[in-house]
Formats: C-alpha cells, sequence, structure tokens
C-alpha cells in the first residue's frame, strides 16, 4: 500500500486568504506544505455551495442529484416537513432543538445521504484500510458507534433532558465531539466555535501518534464561523489558528519530514466566502402572496409553497396547485423581483414547468433546465458528444439549439441568451467566469430528489434570512453559485496529479478519485 493519507479540510478557506496568511507569515506550516505539493488556485464547490452539500460531494465524489443532500435547509416531500442542520441557532430553535439535532448528526448520513452510493470511508473499510474522521458532516462508514455518555450531552442523556441515544455507523476511528468517540484521548470536546480545531487537531495528534489510521479525514471547522462574523478579510487570524493545529498534527507524526515520509496529504476548503451587507427575506416575499409552510405548522396540506433558504440561494417548492403553469410562473417572476436574487433556475418537460410531487422526476428522464436574470433566459440538458471537440447545431420548435462543451469536457445542449451566466462560446467550448462549471452545477442541483421546483442564487452582498431570522450582516457568507461563493484551494502533497493543469478545471467530486487511486482502488 502508499503511504498512509490525510485528506484536510479548513472550512471556508479562501485562496487569497491562505497566500496572504503565508506571505505574512502566520501560516507557516501551510507555507511549507504548499512549497511541497501542488496547488490548484480555483478548486469548484457544489451548489448550493454550503456546507452540507460540499461535504457530501467531497467524500462521495458526486453532486447533488445523486448523494441527495440539498441544502442547510430543505423540504422532505414524503415526511412533508422541512429539514433544517444548523443554519443558525435561532433557525434550530425554530424547528426544535432535538429535531435540528437528530438530522444534522444522524439523519444527515442514515436517512438522508443515497443508501445506494458509498463514502470514502466505506470503499475503504471494505479493503480493510483504517478508517478515521475527526468530526465532520458526512462520516458513514461501516463500524458500528454508540453515543458516548461523557460530556455535557452524556449527561444531558442520562438526566433525561435529552433523548439521543442513537448508535450510527462511521469510520473505524470515529470522534464527533462528544456525541461519539470510538477510543478514550485526553482531548477535551467542544462544540464552541473557536475551539473545534483545537479538538480535532488533538484527536488526530492521538490517531497519528498511535499509528490508529491508514486514512484520516481532518476537519478544522473555525474558520468559517469566524469568517461569518468578522468576513473574509479579517480570516487570516482564523487561518493563522487552523495552521497552529495543523503544525500539532504534523508535530505528532515526527514532524515535517517525519509525516510527508509516511503521510500523503490532500488540504482543501468546502467553499469560499463573500462579505454580507444586506437580507434577501425570500421568506417574506413570497408570503406576502402565498400561504408559506411554517416550522410549527401541523397541516402542510393548507400550504401553497414551502420555503428554504440556504444562506445565498434558496429552494422554493410548490406544495398547492402543482400542475398550474401559471402558479409556477407567477411565482417564479415575484421571485426573480425579489431585491437580492440574481439567479433563478427551474426544470421542464414537454414545453411545461416540471413540478415534482415526491423526490422523482416523475418519468421526465432527461428534463430541459432553465436558468433565468434580469429576463434573460438560457435553457440547457446534458448531450451526447459524437466525436471529440464537435460542435452540433439543430433547429427546434423553440429556436436553435447548440450543443457545446464545459471546461470539465461535459456536452450541453443549449438555447438562448448566453447572458444570463454571462457565458461566451468560441470554437465549441463555452466559458462561465462568473459562474464556474454553472451548467453542471446548477443541473445537479436542480435534479436532486429533494432540490425545490424553483431554486434562487444571491447577487453579492446578500444573504437570506434563515427561518430564525438571522443572516451575517457585516460579516461574510457563502451559497451562490457564483465563482466569488465557489472557489477554493486544493493542495496535493504526495499524491495526486503532477501539474494542476492536469485538468482544465478541478472541483470537489475529484477528491474521491484521487483517493481512490491512492490506495489501489479504481476511480469509480
Amino acid at each position: 500500500m502508499n503511504r498512509k493519507l490525510v485528506l484536510a479540510y479548513v472550512d471556508s478557506l479562501r485562496t487569497d486568504m491562505l497566500h496572504r496568511a503565508i506571505a505574512e507569515g502566520r501560516a507557516p506550516t501551510f507555507g511549507r506544505l504548499v512549497e511541497r505539493g501542488v496547488l490548484v488556485e480555483d478548486c469548484v464547490s457544489s451548489f448550493p455551495s454550503v456546507t452540507p452539500v460540499a461535504s457530501a460531494e467531497m467524500v462521495t465524489g458526486c453532486r447533488a442529484d445523486r448523494h441527495w443532500i440539498s441544502g442547510m435547509n430543505w423540504y422532505h416531500r414524503v415526511e412533508q416537513r422541512y429539514v433544517e442542520y444548523g443554519s443558525s441557532i435561532e433557525a434550530s430553535r425554530a424547528f426544535g432543538i432535538f429535531r435540528s439535532l437528530h438530522d444534522l448528526v444522524y439523519n444527515m448520513n442514515l436517512a438522508h445521504l443515497n443508501p445506494g452510493i458509498e463514502t470514502i470511508f466505506e470503499s475503504l473499510d471494505d479493503r480493510k484500510v483504517r478508517t478515521a474522521s475527526t468530526p465532520f458532516l458526512i462520516y458513514r462508514g461501516r463500524h458500528r458507534h454508540q453515543v458516548s455518555l461523557s460530556g455535557l450531552t452524556g449527561k444531558a442523556i442520562e438526566a433525561g433532558l435529552l433523548k439521543f441515544d442513537y448508535g450510527t455507523w462511521g469510520p473505524k476511528e470515529f470522534f464527533y465531539g462528544d456525541i461519539y468517540a470510538s477510543m478514550q484521548t485526553p482531548c477535551k470536546a467542544s462544540s464552541v466555535p473557536g475551539r473545534r480545531d483545537a479538538y480535532s487537531a488533538c484527536c488526530a495528534a492521538e490517531l497519528l501518534s498511535h499509528d490508529r489510521s491508514d486514512f484520516l479525514l481532518l476537519s478544522f471547522p473555525d474558520n468559517d464561523n469566524f469568517s461569518h462574523r468578522h468576513g473574509p478579510a479579517a480570516s487570516v487570524k482564523s487561518i493563522e489558528r487552523a495552521d497552529a493545529c495543523m503544525a500539532e498534527v504534523i508535530r505528532a507524526a515526527g514532524g515535517l519530514d517525519g509525516f510527508l515520509t509516511d503521510y500523503a496529504l490532500i488540504l482543501l476548503a468546502d467553499h469560499a466566502h463573500t462579505d454580507v451587507e444586506k437580507p434577501l427575506a425570500l421568506i417574506d416575499s413570497m408570503a406576502e402572496r402565498w400561504h408559506v409552510l411554517q416550522p410549527s405548522e401541523d397541516r402542510p396540506e393548507t400550504a401553497e409553497l414551502a420555503v428554504s433558504p440556504t444562506s445565498r440561494a434558496g429552494h422554493i417548492y410548490l406544495l398547492s396547485e402543482r400542475r398550474n403553469p401559471a402558479r409556477h410562473r407567477a411565482v417564479r417572476e415575484h421571485a426573480a423581483a425579489t431585491e437580492g436574487v440574481e439567479l433563478i433556475a427551474w426544470l421542464e418537460s414537454d414545453g411545461d414547468p416540471l413540478v415534482r410531487e415526491g423526490p422523482g422526476l416523475g418519468g421526465a428522464e432527461q428534463p430541459l433546465a432553465v436558468v433565468e436574470s434580469e429576463g434573460r433566459r438560457l435553457d440547457f440538458r446534458p448531450a451526447e458528444l459524437r466525436g471529440a471537440g464537435r460542435v452540433s447545431r439543430r433547429k427546434s420548435r423553440k429556436g436553435d439549439r447548440e450543443t457545446v462543451t464545459d471546461r470539465r469536457g461535459a456536452g450541453w445542449s443549449i438555447s438562448g441568451n448566453l447572458e444570463a451566466l454571462g457565458a461566451s462560446v468560441e470554437a465549441g467550448q463555452i466559458e462561465m467566469g462568473d459562474y464556474p462549471d454553472g451548467l453542471g452545477r446548477l443541473y445537479s442541483a436542480l435534479t436532486a430528489p429533494h432540490a425545490g421546483d424553483l431554486m434562487v442564487s444571491a447577487r453579492l452582498g446578500y444573504e437570506c434570512l434563515d427561518w430564525g431570522g438571522a443572516a451575517h450582516i457585516g460579516g461574510g457568507s457563502h451559497g451562490s453559485l457564483r465563482r466569488e461563493d465557489s472557489e477554493g484551494p486544493l493542495l496535493f502533497v504526495g499524491c495526486g496529479p503532477a501539474s494542476p493543469d492536469e485538468q482544465p478545471q478541478w472541483g470537489l467530486k475529484d477528491v474521491v478519485p484521487v483517493i481512490r487511486e491512492h490506495f489501489g482502488l479504481s476511480r469509480e
């Protein structure tokens, strides 16, 4: 077997802020790793570019259409309720702290994540590779873990204050704060932002110093909270703290030379952050004209819409008059006119809006996706390419269609106004500088089983108010299709490509194939 591997993740790490921290001497460990590795400057995130969706992509190698996680908040059509993963403490209170905790910790992995695909933990567990993870949202593996009765959570369970006694399935060595811990350590669990990186580093150092893992997912989540509060330009301070935690882990493996002798490393972010100056009141806007399902409502059949803000993006679900094209048009026109909305997208089948009654696509095998911005419409669907780089144009009853390739080599049949995505086509290749991999990310998001019937992406400077009325005004946030939210660093040391140019465009979904190849598994 090759060297062992650490997949280190720094939540919301921006490439420019990483370079700044290194240049100022505040991230010397990251700096030395960059010097020894291959750095991709602009790895593309998921859409919505939020942590649950991105984390699922990072450990499955699939997008939302296949892994099924659609946002921080989404509407469960079968259970007729919202799923809330903790957009804010206020949002969690609106839905019930226990319900949000149960969805976040347990259901996300064992009920919401597609059981028909493998996580990298499961793939490696099946090959007897020793897997491990510090606290990370997507952790499903082959090893059973019971709830820990230590710490505040354990005391609350024993006292009957918290009814959370669900065992789960994860990697061989598994740490999730004071809820799950596969081995005793001197590490003090903390869910307090600003202290979680230190807990991850402590657990990882214990694992490495005792040689307890071959593959370790090492999570540093604190940069996200710091950037939410203070803005991405201030994040050098939290990057400095993450760097110190990374140094602690490397010391436990014998210093940098010893670490890189025994371990390969992949360092990445799930998404980036942009400044937030104004609220996008998506819920209130839709409630001006329609009955929007409320968090505590016990008669969902009476509501007309469900609205799921997910940071700088959002889902809108039609609950009544689903088959009425006029209702669909009225909802999307109202949403598009809401202050702060930049893009609105939906699916069509046989010329009519596709509105789902359940989580499937209702027999529409390859629906048309539509994106609209300021009245400019572009529609697209996957297209089979016939010969490398070949471009085809044909007439349809709705006008000219053109087959193009994107930077990832995927083929698309498109029609309409390219300006809807700020796109251009040259020699058969479509470029979307402001919305990297815009067609692929939108299509996977829209065709995901739990996607809204309509999706919105916010303008720069705006963030959706969540169901607790919270947003990060004056700080930073993420979630939109824009590159400013969606591009982050991806560093390979001792594995992966010899040059970042080996692929024209890297994305989070490309990480799992590199890990599989490193451990001698097929890339698929």
